[in-house]
């Protein structure tokens, strides 16, 4: 109880803040009123007094203040009010869509003792939250009409590939301290003290993206107008700020001890699954960042949209627990429990829409290259593994969502990401190397792109100055790095597309195939064996200028250098 009453002292303090400063803006306009008052009265500086003409001067500053205090304080209490809050971008889930998981959370609910979530919805991430619903001004007014109502209750937000990793009993231990906050949300303290920090943060934040803030001054022929405008930001802004540090300190302790509340409430539920729930996050984690940066990312360069990557989880962490004994301890065990993705009326529809969102949110609209759709596709390209049992029906090869089109995604299913996907992407990289290659070093005529030219031009000490110029291309013609890639050197560059070229050679020449690995994405196979052992001979070659290891592998291999590479 103690972090109860901590929870509602810390709301009651930022409550007191949003007091003060109403107090502060009314307090001049409240003397003006008495000032005017004992003029209509004779008290205070009654017509013919001596002291008339001091007193009608300390009315009119009085008032002017008054003026100018209420109309800044409006000013603040708008943008506050105006201003959106952001929602995270989820996507949500029925009762039709899950009956079995909204039954399992408001049995939890029950359990805790606490208000049930008012909606579920799926975030492409490895968390779970609770998203407050905002209420209209109107409501809130109507709520206190009719006496104390509590704020309706928030929004349950589940990491995806929890549903798609975990067992049902899993998702519910790791989900009860999550829903055991719904009690704090149903405080009218504390979700009134929240929605007034979230108003003051989005405020600023609307400030932030319109740049009206920041900006250094306009233009001699933009006018007062504007001026007038950026000036009355910047106050509300700073005013704004004031009244977030002052609540900064009670507003961070309010989530401490609603936190620590929620943990102590949901000890009596599965507590001893939920350490083993735990252990399963760090891996549901671990093999959702690499689905995203080593399989997902490729595709999505080329325009490509990975339709169930959360089945694609289950086959990485799948492949994960076959190569590593530690990661594989207990896995088998785990497989006998219900998966938590059966508590969803139509997996695959689901995995889908979340994929969508992950692909728009991590890397933004899609960019297929000019070359993108016209390599055509190899002569045997193998289909990647398909996912265990454990993964949701409609999983791996299931049909793509019809949302895909409208967003300017082309749809990939798993079994066609060799072809869409690697070789595309192969070839799309070589093209670019070409380009800078002919750019650095034009030839008396157009030679065919092959890796002889490209290994001599290296071999000579050219690798600094095609680096410089491949990264210069790209610049121009690229799009920016998304969220999942960092900035890369124009020798990271080189090696990248250096490694492109000698598989695309590989598959021309030697019968090598692209393939798709869970765990690293994009591989070349020759003789249906992963070579893995390229980077080191294509990075010597790029950095030294050491083209003997790289042309001893592509000789064991029986790649023909003179041969023209398929662009």
């Amino acid at each position: 109880m103690a972090a109860v009453e901590t929870a509602r002292a810390r709301a009651q303090a930022v409550l007191r803040v949003r007091g003060r400063a109403v107090a502060a803006a009314v307090l001049p306009a409240a003397v003006a009123v008495v000032l005017l008052a004992g003029r209509v009265t004779g008290r205070l500086g009654a017509p013919g007094s001596p002291d008339v003409a001091a007193w009608d001067a300390v009315r009119w500053a009085v008032c002017a203040v008054a003026a100018a205090t209420l109309l800044v304080a409006g000013l603040v209490a708008r943008a506050r009010r105006t201003a959106a809050v952001p929602q995270t971008p989820a996507v949500p889930l029925s009762r039709a869509d899950a009956p079995e998981l909204y039954r399992l959370i408001g049995e939890l609910a029950d359990r805790l003792e606490v208000p049930a979530p008012s909606a579920i919805a799926l975030t492409p991430d490895c968390d779970s939250w609770l998203e407050d619903v905002p209420v209209p001004r109107a409501g809130r007014r109507a709520a206190r009409g009719r006496g104390d109502t509590p704020p309706p209750a928030p929004v349950l937000v589940i990491g995806s590939p929890f549903l798609w990793w975990m067992r049902a009993g899993e998702l519910r231990a790791l989900l009860a301290p999550v829903v055991a906050g719904t009690a704090a949300a149903a405080d009218p303290d504390i979700a009134a003290a929240r929605r007034f920090v979230r108003g003051l943060d989005a405020s600023l934040d609307s400030g932030a993206d319109t740049g009206s803030a920041l900006d250094p001054g306009p233009a001699p022929e933009a006018g007062a107008g504007p001026r007038a405008r950026r000036g009355t930001r910047l106050l509300t802004d700073r005013i704004t700020r004031r009244l977030l540090g002052a609540c900064r300190e009670h507003s961070a302790e309010l989530e401490r001890a609603v936190a620590g509340w929620a943990s102590e409430q949901a000890k009596a539920v599965d507590y001893g699954l939920r350490i083993a729930a735990q252990e399963q996050v760090g891996l549901a984690y671990a093999g959702w960042d690499r689905m995203l940066t080593r399989v997902a990312l490729p595709a999505w360069k080329l325009g490509r949209h990975p339709c169930h990557l959360n089945a694609g989880v289950v086959a990485a962490l799948t492949e994960l627990s076959r190569r590593d004994r530690l990661a594989a301890d207990g896995y088998g065990t785990r497989l006998g429990d219900r998966p938590a993705c059966d508590l969803l009326e139509e997996p695959g529809t689901v995995d889908a829409a979340v994929s969508l969102l992950a692909a728009e949110l991590f890397f933004g609209s899609p960019e297929a290259p000019s070359a993108a759709g016209t390599a055509p596709a190899p002569a045997s390209a193998p289909a990647p593994p398909s996912a265990p049992a454990s993964a949701a029906p409609g999983g791996p090869g299931g049909d793509c969502s019809p949302a895909a089109a409208a967003e300017g995604w082309k749809e990939l299913d798993w079994a066609d990401y060799p072809t869409e996907v690697v070789d595309l992407g192969w070839r799309t990289r070589a093209a670019d190397l070409q380009a800078a290659l002919d750019r650095l070093a034009p030839q008396a005529r157009p030679g065919a792109p092959t890796l002889t030219r490209l290994l001599s031009r290296l071999s000579d000490g050219d690798g600094e100055p095609l680096a410089a110029a491949l990264a210069g291309q790209l610049a121009r013609t690229g799009r920016p790095p998304s969220l999942l890639e960092p900035v890369r050197s124009g020798r990271d560059l080189l090696v990248e597309h250096v490694t492109a070229m000698v598989c695309c050679a590989a598959v021309d020449t030697a019968g090598g195939t692209p393939g798709m690995d869970w765990l690293d994405g994009p591989v070349l196979l020759i003789g249906g064996v992963r070579r893995s052992d390229l980077a080191e001979p294509v990075a010597q070659a790029v950095e030294q200028g050491q083209d003997g290891p790289l042309r001893a592998w592509l000789d064991a291999a029986g790649v023909r250098l003179e041969k023209p590479v398929r662009l």
